[in-house]
């Protein structure tokens, strides 16, 4: 308790300081403990909620497609991406990818989706499982 008594002085003439510096500088001890009271006050600290992924916290879900349609990747790329507009077993709507060449997919055909975003397609965040539902597997070229 000695020592605490010893470092007082100093401790007031940091504070007085601190109150006398301009106006647009932040004061070097404005910032004290909450007491007791203040804590009980506010309950426990908050912790954010942590972010769900595309597939909301899910690693597949099951979608319908309600539209195919061709998007143009961002610049330095040159091709017609195939993607779809689905609703999602949860009822969100959302833009999927779908991978491979050539598909057999049109309106109403039951899909599953999978997290896997698409680097040079903006927004799109979902990528649509081949061989799985109404989504047939990629066709072998014959040579």
């Amino acid at each position: 308790m000695s020592s605490l008594w010893s470092l007082r002085p100093a401790l007031t003439i940091l504070l007085q300081a601190s109150q006398l510096s301009s106006s647009w500088t932040s004061p070097l001890l404005s910032r004290t403990m909450a007491t007791l009271n203040q804590m009980h006050r506010q309950g426990k600290p908050k912790v954010p909620p942590k972010s769900l992924g595309p597939t909301f916290g899910r690693p597949q879900l099951k979608a319908v497609i309600l539209k195919t349609m061709i998007r143009k990747p961002k610049k330095p790329n040159s091709a017609n991406r195939k993607c779809a507009r689905v609703r999602l077993s949860n009822g969100k709507e959302a833009v999927v990818f779908i991978p491979g060449e050539g598909h057999n997919l049109q309106e109403h055909n039951v899909v599953l989706v999978q997290g896997g975003r698409t680097q040079d397609l903006p927004g799109v965040k979902l990528t649509v499982v081949r061989g799985k539902y109404d989504c047939a597997h990629v066709v072998k070229k014959k040579q």
